[in-house]
């Protein structure tokens, strides 16, 4: 336990437990007592909390200071309970009782809202007075609304439990006497020592590593997710206290300095494990802070305040709160890296006394060529402890060895690898440095785990400087759920993933494409390059591709590569735009995306990059309608490309279309021609063959059986994209839209897109995708019912009042509200996008606000990016034509006005 400085200050037991001592008994002694151990304990933590703010770095301190102000709050309970509720002159043998402290409050460690875990220990048979002592213990200090982890437990009982329950058995591990009886917690200590821990070690070091892995799995198993829990998470506080607990049972360290001398960590590995623990010490006392509870997860809505807590400020292209989070991802890699080199060590150890548990490895046969490494007990290792030295090649060529021969590399060349990274700044222009390093990169098996490797030891960065400047950065929004470098790690990982045919099922075409491309190792340093350039203040794409430029040619890629990995950079973002924010049955949306790509080769890598790009954002980001729409974009880009003419392309799929259509309804000729007529070209573009049947059907369906100009709503699950369809037939008016995105929005549907046509006898025939609240389909009936007769309503009735925008994240998430006017992306409309803060029902007032300037809407195309949505919309005047430049000018200022204010809107 670190020593507490001005403990007084904190708190002054002897003044308290003087005026415990001096109040006069009556019935309301324990309230009166209360009110003095509340005093004490808000006066401590105030003092606490000040020195939070005035010392923001120490957190270790603070925990250390919380952890002495619970102490002393215990036994300043314990002497009042004993002395003045239950005083025991002259006790019994079994009348005794010893106060230990677990967990947290064990090792001398808490937040300023951390829990107190307390034993109390009594001899065999439970005295009655022992029972009445610690019930009104507990109830005392409820009373100081403390949460309180608390068992009354003999020593047998205590020992029992350890050998069978994993959690006592690291909870005594780390039992600390606080008060009492001290006989009894060291009775208890050295029977846990001697029959619980002797002879356990394997069994212990296994479980421990299962618990970590499960924990891990349930708090999203990376080290970079971008909210992360500071105590349980990967790379946090529990994964240090796991290598304290293992060395503490191994070797019985009372400290984690002693780690050094147990053989399990370097000194330099001990600084950099007490820096990382000082760090997060610090970040979750701001936290505690903050919350004004005991808050564990590091959301957005605390990151810029405690990054400004702990004074950091802004810096060109990085705010305050992205280099706080940065230095947060590179504590976490910390942590990684120094778990890595303990329990290959540990094992290591085991090993030699017969013990070893196995640590996970990539090996799965003998290897063939291990050049001049060494393998020590399955694992690639080194000769001699200066061998990187005598040719710094031999950093990359050591994850070389071990991409190609499935490998687990031994701690001592991880240790070494580590120390000497800085040896690959000499080797970079080196042509074997960077074959190997292409070898590693383009793995076919597992590029990604040794790529993660070769970040940990702090090669990676070092060799490839534009990398190790996003190493651990991160991006203050709600979209990406990872740091760039192990984005960038995980898309590299899925690639391998669709190359070797893992990812058939939910990226067939990619899986398909695969076998196509030309040059593998362009799409694999494509996606190594893609994001290189966050973080710079500029346009990432356009530095990325300048980057590209220069690195490609070091790798060994020849011109033709070098020139196509710069465009695919440049470009990794068009396909994804494209697709989402355009209205692909526009010729023109086809025309500029083919123009701009240009080759068959170049389309095929984009859509693969595409797809491992989304991939790897995070969980749920990737989904069935992102794929029909990617899938819609390559055909037509690819048809274009192909034919060499658009249009001629889109006559023969209008003429495809309905044919395929008349063989499924089987109408007469008079009537199939008529319907073909009815609905423009832009309609059978638009719209997949099992859209355009199921409205053919709905159409007849209504004029058949209903009196004219009734409106039709249909809700259908549609399989392949993911969502649900709402299909509106209804007798064209102004403000139609309006009022079926109102409808949608007041029952908690979002729309993520929207196509409306017009037939040529006044008709309205709009196709909606919707998500419930999950962003999935609605698979109940009822409530698909629900949404149509909502959208019924609302265009036979009243549109519904919208109620007021919610602003909540507005003080977290900075989104400038934008209007982007796109007068010649579309040849007959004027495109209009609008990027702001996501909120309930933006798409029905950005409609509402289009319909009140009197311009008609033709298609709707709904993008999210965590906080910020992005809404694209397919605009034409009052009289049919594109907006001229006085519309454009109010709309515009109509829009911002829109996003940038709460408000209720209605249709007139």
């Amino acid at each position: 336990m670190i020593d507490v400085e001005q403990r007084r200050q904190i708190i002054d037991r002897r003044a308290v437990g003087d005026a415990l001592a001096s109040l006069p008994k009556g019935s309301d002694l324990q309230p009166a007592a209360t009110r003095i151990l509340r005093d004490a304990l808000d006066q401590g933590r105030a003092e606490i909390a000040a020195r939070v703010v005035a010392q923001p770095g120490r957190g270790r301190a603070h925990a250390a200071a919380y952890a002495f102000l619970a102490d002393q709050i215990v036994r300043l309970a314990y002497d009042f309970v004993t002395q003045r509720l239950y005083p025991n002159a002259n006790p019994t043998a079994s009348e005794r009782i010893a106060l230990v402290g677990l967990g947290g409050t064990g090792r001398g460690e808490m937040a300023l809202f951390s829990d107190i875990d307390l034993m109390m220990l009594v001899p065999q048979g439970r005295a009655p007075w022992c029972e009445q002592v610690a019930e009104a213990l507990l109830y005392l200090l409820w009373d100081l609304k403390l949460k309180v982890g608390q068992s009354l437990r003999t020593p047998q009982e205590a020992i029992a439990l350890a050998k069978s329950d994993m959690t006592v058995r690291t909870a005594l591990l780390e039992a600390r006497f606080l008060w009492g009886d001290e006989s009894l917690s060291e009775e208890t200590r050295l029977r846990f020592r001697r029959d619980v821990v002797a002879g356990t070690a394997r069994e212990f070091v296994t479980a421990k590593l299962a618990e970590r892995d499960e924990r891990h799995a349930r708090m999203g198993d990376s080290r970079y997710v971008v909210e992360p829990n500071v105590k349980d998470g990967k790379g946090g506080l529990r994964d240090l206290h796991t290598l304290y607990w293992i060395g503490k049972y191994i070797h019985g360290v009372q400290q984690p300095a002693a780690l050094v001398g147990a053989g399990l960590l370097t000194a330099d590995e001990y600084r950099r494990f007490e820096r990382a623990e000082r760090f997060f010490w610090s970040v979750r006392c701001h936290l505690h802070l903050a919350a004004g509870r005991a808050e564990e997860r590091l959301g957005f809505d605390k990151q810029r305040e405690i990054a400004a807590a702990m004074r950091y400020s802004d810096r060109p292209g990085k705010s305050a709160v992205e280099r706080f989070m940065q230095f947060y991802f590179l504590n976490a890699k910390t942590v990684g890296d120094l778990t890595g080199l303990f329990l290959a060590q540990v094992d290591e150890q085991m090993a030699r006394s017969g013990r070893r548990f196995a640590l996970p490895t990539l090996r799965s046969r003998r290897p063939a060529r291990l050049g001049g490494f060494i393998l020590d007990r399955g694992r690639i290792s080194i000769p001699s402890d200066d061998y990187f030295a005598g040719d710094p090649v031999r950093l990359i060529e050591l994850f070389a060895v071990a991409a190609r021969e499935r490998l687990e590399i031994h701690p001592a060349a991880m240790r070494a690898a580590s120390r000497d990274a800085r040896l690959a700044d000499s080797v970079r222009t080196d042509p074997r440095a960077n074959a190997l390093f292409l070898d590693v990169l383009t793995n076919r098996d597992g590029p990604d785990t040794v790529l993660r490797w070769m970040n940990e030891a702090g090669v990676f960065g070092r060799f490839i400087p534009d990398f190790g400047r996003v190493v651990a950065q991160m991006q203050f929004d709600m979209y990406h759920h990872y740091t760039v470098d192990e984005h960038s790690i995980r898309a590299i990982g899925l690639l391998a993933q669709i190359e070797r045919g893992e990812l058939e099922k939910d990226h067939p075409l990619s899986t398909r494409l695969f076998d196509q491309i030309a040059s593998r190792r362009t799409l694999y340093v494509a996606v190594l390059l893609h994001d290189i350039a966050k973080g710079r203040g500029g346009d990432h794409s356009e530095l990325g591709a300048k980057i590209a430029l220069q690195l490609c040619p070091r790798f060994g890629l020849d011109a033709g590569e070098t020139e196509t990995v710069a465009w695919l950079v440049r470009h990794h973002l068009l396909m994804s735009n494209t697709a989402f924010r355009r209205d692909l049955a526009d010729p023109k949306t086809i025309e500029d995306f083919a123009h701009i790509v240009q080759s068959p080769e170049r389309l095929r890598l984009l859509l693969i990059l595409t797809v491992v790009d989304i991939r790897a954002v995070g969980p749920g980001t990737w989904n069935d309608w992102k794929r029909s729409l990617l899938q819609s974009l390559f055909d037509a880009g690819e048809e274009r490309l192909r034919l060499g003419h658009v249009e001629h392309g889109r006559s023969e799929r209008v003429a495809d279309r309905q044919e395929e259509l008349a063989r499924a309804l089987q109408w007469s000729a008079a009537t199939t021609m008529a319907h073909h007529r009815r609905l423009p070209d832009s309609y059978w573009v638009a719209e997949p063959p099992e859209w355009l049947l199921a409205n053919a059907r709905q159409i007849a369906d209504v004029e058949d059986n209903s009196p004219p100009g009734t409106p039709s709503v249909v809700a259908e699950d549609d399989r392949n994209s993911g969502a649900t369809r709402i299909s509106v037939f209804a007798p064209d008016r102004p403000g139609l839209f309006y009022r079926i995105s109102a409808a949608l929005a007041d029952v908690g549907a979002s729309i993520v897109d929207a196509r409306i046509h017009t037939t040529r006898d006044g008709m309205a025939l709009d196709n909606l995708l919707v998500h419930d609240r999950q962003g999935r389909a609605y698979a109940d009936a009822k409530l698909r019912k629900r949404l149509a007769s909502a959208v019924a309503d609302a265009i036979a009735g009243e549109p519904p009042v919208l109620r007021a925008i919610d602003t909540r994240g507005v003080d977290t998430f900075r989104v400038a509200p934008r209007v982007l006017i796109a007068d010649k992306a579309s040849s007959r409309t004027t495109v209009v996008e609008v990027n702001a803060l996501d909120r309930p029902a933006l798409l029905a007032r950005l409609a509402g606000t289009i319909f009140a300037h009197g311009h008609q809407l033709h298609s709707a195309h709904i993008a999210t990016y965590g906080e910020r949505a992005v809404d694209v919309f397919y605009v034409t005047n009052g009289a049919g034509k594109k907006l001229v430049p006085d519309e454009v000018a109010a709309l515009r200022a109509a829009l911002l006005e829109t996003v940038a204010q709460p408000g209720t809107a209605r249709a007139a």
